[in-house]
């Protein structure tokens, strides 16, 4: 039950790390998704996805 908790969690998370037109506005929904889900620690973690995934989708 755990860890099909805590795989929907990071799945979520993910999912809305990729909201968003900018790589900040893609961290920064990242970042929320994180706290409201795991709090501090899960902001770190939302912002870096949001931002690994708005730097992915550049256009260089």
């Amino acid at each position: 039950m755990r860890i099909a908790l805590a795989v929907t969690l990071t799945a979520t998370v993910l999912a809305l790390a990729g909201c968003g037109t900018t790589l900040e506005q893609r961290a920064a929904t990242g970042a929320i998704a994180g706290v409201v889900i795991a709090g501090p620690v899960g902001a770190a973690v939302g912002g870096a996805a949001g931002a690994a995934v708005g730097q992915a989708a550049k256009d260089d």
